[in-house]
């Protein structure tokens, strides 16, 4: 077996440099750390890194006042519930008490009133893929939520009906475009989602550089907009009627060219026919596009040579985000775009497996939704999860099966779902909860036991998730920076502990109507005369996943080491600690692997321990027919839910019609509505800002407040509201006080409030964001408005009503 640190090399005053990948956002840019006295002083970027080139914003520039964050928690927390107050703890006397408090949940009403929320952090870490899903599976619970619902599920429910599987997302191919058609993103400030592409700003340049052209439609004019050849206003939630429109011009026009993907396809046809209510003319009114410049859009979108229609944040947080997403996908099908050089292609991680099937075709058993349901509502299951608009009243609403205690991991929904008010309420009324989080925040304060796990420079880092929606395929690793933290504990073994003790739980005796009918898809590891999470059960475990690893590896038809012995390729697993073995083993069995031996020159761990820069694998390659896992083997472009999506857009234009020069008006009877003429709420974030994970940061915290409502100057002057004065903002679900920012940067109509903010709560210790708490849009946010499709929040589209406070 090999160790190894982290490649570093001595500066002056006895610093040394160590490289590293930013697990800040998505972008994942190289960086360089300064280490002096064993603590991370500096970071810069890393100018040979294979994918970033030296490219650095604000957040990765921020990470050693991150890393040395004093609110920072180090050691794991206690609750007493008769004061409320957190008392620091060993880690033994933490994970008694989880163990005792979830026997006492689970001995009562069996697992399945055990819930777990993931956050987006989980994407950034290694435990996240390895030790994550493991934890959630022996907790015997459908019960599982997560940011997926308040963000991107919509892409994933129209990927895993066309393409056959939900993680068939395709990326703008942005290096070898011509023309980019991006709607409600702005990666100049996100840095991009479900695109991973360092330096975002620079390749849209790239774009116009040679003689491409970028088109940005959003309601505000954004940063990405400036950088823009055009941008096009459009009313907010209104993105599916526009790009309906867009089909509807090429299909009249004689514009529909599918390619050589045409041979692949089943449904273009039918989604022609679809769009065929969808004029440009009918559709102005309702978007705010004049009809003519959509004709002239699509005329564009269909000469460009290479082209790429891409949708983010926008489309998908709305009423008809499934739509939406889907017509990006349609749309680049059907104009010859789709899985080409230069339009949008399917990234595939280093460690990805290979598109090996007999005879070169795709295929498989397709895709659903709805194999369970929530128990209020009958929400559907999407991806084994519910969605987070139903955590807050499965867990208040009486009755059989109401969830009575909650895992939350690398997640604060207390900010970041919707009816954030009756969310806190709820976590209040829990008999459990468990969070594993560095900071005591908004969520976490709720906690019984709060388990910190290690800062990232102390961990390795590789990106699986991420790695997988790149726009070139390249391969980093990160050994830790730092030793570990004098009593602290990584993420991956505190996920192991605390799977140990659910498999504990489940082998003892219950009552057969407090058990659900899921299978627990891991055996219990541990030694018969084992403590449930002592360190011989903790290796015991991770020898487990290793081997399951391997047997996985040695099963799957097509694998590069099919049918070999599990025990010949363990002795062959290189790496220090099981993060590294798990990942040595899924580089080595992945498209780019060498097969333990089998395929010399291949990847492996010690390939990126030789290359801490980075591997580039190069640019994306088409992968179907062989990639796709529809029952058809074809693209299915028109799938029956989506028809039917396509119907209730139809009625809700018809409706906006009928209704058209009505004033809209809040729930009947409601006493705080006022009078005054309705507008429509949208969301922003701030380069300096990532959700709410950064606001604790002083760097990041200094300058203007950024946690403003944005209106525009027509829209304040009716209003009676003024640049710097406060504004009482309303929905249907609650009333905050903001600070108006009169800005023409907005479309009118529309006013915008940044996501995640809302700190300095009671039982909170996060001293610099608690000193620019900002307000927590989520008050506003109605969680029985989701798309029903995907089960995900309507955050953007939100009807409110502004006023001058006072």
């Amino acid at each position: 077996m090999m160790k190894r640190t982290s490649t570093g090399t001595g500066t002056a005053a006895g610093s040394v440099t160590a490289l590293r990948v930013c697990p800040l956002c998505e972008a994942t840019c190289g960086l360089e750390l300064r280490i002096t006295d064993g603590r991370v002083t500096a970071a810069r970027g890393d100018a040979e890194h294979v994918f970033s080139r030296g490219y650095l914003c604000a957040k990765g520039a921020s990470l050693p006042q991150l890393l040395g964050d004093p609110d920072r928690l180090r050691r794991p927390l206690l609750r007493d519930r008769a004061t409320g107050e957190h008392r620091e703890v060993d880690w033994d006397e933490a994970f008694a008490a989880v163990h005792a408090g979830l026997r006492r949940v689970v001995s009562a009403h069996g697992p399945a009133v055990v819930a777990a929320y993931l956050g987006n952090p989980n994407a950034h870490s290694m435990a996240g893929a390895q030790h994550r899903p493991a934890f959630t599976r022996a907790l015997r619970t459908r019960a599982v939520f997560s940011a997926s619902t308040v963000d991107q599920m919509p892409m994933h429910v129209a990927c895993g009906l066309v393409f056959g599987h939900p993680s068939l997302i395709p990326v703008p191919d942005l290096d070898r475009t011509d023309h980019l058609l991006m709607l409600g993103a702005n990666p100049a400030v996100s840095n991009g989602s479900l695109c991973t592409a360092p330096d975002f700003p620079g390749r849209l340049a790239g774009i116009r550089a040679r003689g491409g052209r970028v088109v940005v439609v959003d309601p505000r004019r954004t940063r990405t907009a400036a950088l823009a050849d055009e941008h096009l206003p459009i009313r907010p939630g209104t993105d599916a009627l526009w790009l309906f429109a867009i089909v509807n011009v090429l299909a009249t026009e004689g514009l529909v060219r599918p390619g050589p993907l045409a041979a692949h396809l089943s449904g273009a046809d039918s989604v022609a026919e679809l769009a065929a209510p969808f004029t440009p003319e009918r559709v102005a009114a309702s978007c705010g596009i004049p009809a003519e410049t959509t004709r002239r859009t699509a005329r564009e979108l269909a000469a460009a040579p290479r082209a790429a229609v891409y949708g983010r944040m926008g489309t998908t947080t709305v009423e008809f985000g499934t739509l939406t997403s889907w017509l990006t996908i349609a749309l680049n099908a059907i104009t010859g775009n789709l899985d080409v050089p230069g339009g949008a292609m399917f990234g595939r991680g280093a460690h990805g497996r290979a598109d090996r099937v007999p005879g070169g075709r795709g295929g498989g058993r397709g895709w659903r939704t709805g194999r369970w349901h929530t128990r209020v509502r009958g929400l559907p299951e999407v991806m084994g999860e519910l969605p987070a608009a139903a955590l807050a009243e499965e867990m208040d609403t009486p009755g059989d099966g109401r969830l009575r205690a909650l895992f939350t991991i690398a997640g604060n929904p207390a900010l970041s779902t919707p009816d954030s008010a009756r969310l806190a309420a709820a976590l209040a009324q829990l008999d459990f909860m468990v969070s594993v989080d560095p900071y005591l925040n908004e969520t976490s304060r709720h906690a019984d036991v709060v388990l910190p796990p290690a800062d990232p420079a102390r961990v390795g880092h590789y990106d699986f998730a991420l790695g997988a929606l790149a726009v070139r395929t390249v391969a980093t690793y990160s050994p830790p920076a730092l030793p570990p933290y004098p009593g602290g504990m990584a993420e991956h073994d505190i996920l192991a502990r605390l799977t140990l003790i659910a498999l504990a739980l489940a082998a003892e005796p219950a009552d057969a109507d407090a058990t659900t009918d899921a299978e627990l898809p891991v055996e219990d590891p541990r030694p018969a005369d084992a403590a449930v999470w002592t360190d011989t059960a903790v290796a015991a475990f991770h020898e487990y996943l290793i081997e399951e690893a391997l047997r996985r590896a040695v099963t799957e038809p097509g694998s590069p080491v099919a049918g070999r012995d599990v025990a010949e390729l363990g002795a062959l697993v290189d790496g220090d600690g099981a993060p590294e073995r798990l990942l040595d083993i899924a580089l080595r069995t992945g498209h780019f692997g060498d097969a333990f031996g089998a395929r010399p020159g291949g990847l492996s761990l010690a390939t990126l321990w030789a290359n801490p820069h980075g591997i580039d694998l190069g640019p994306l390659e088409p992968r179907i027919p062989a990639m796709l896992r529809t029952a058809s083997a074809t693209v299915e472009l028109c799938p029956d839910p989506i028809v039917a999506d396509a119907a209730r857009l139809r009625a809700a234009l018809d409706a906006h019609e009928a209704a058209e020069g009505r004033e809209p008006s809040m729930t009947p009877g409601s006493p705080e509505a006022p009078e005054s003429p309705g507008l429509t709420l949208i969301g922003r974030r701030h380069l300096r800002t990532n959700n709410s994970w950064l606001h604790n940061v002083p760097a990041m915290a200094r300058g203007r407040d950024r946690c403003t409502l944005l209106v525009h100057p027509d829209d304040a002057a009716r209003h009676g509201v003024r640049d710097g004065g406060s504004a009482r903002i309303t929905s249907t679900a609650g009333s905050l006080d903001v600070r108006v920012q009169v800005s023409d940067e907005m479309m009118a109509g529309v006013v915008c409030l940044p996501h995640g903010w809302g700190h300095g709560l009671a039982g909170t210790r996060m001293s610099v964001a608690a000193g620019h708490p900002g307000v927590n849009t989520n008050i506003l946010t109605d969680s029985s408005r989701i798309d029903p499709l995907s089960g995900t929040a309507v955050l953007n589209g939100i009807p409110v009503w502004i006023g001058p406070v006072g």
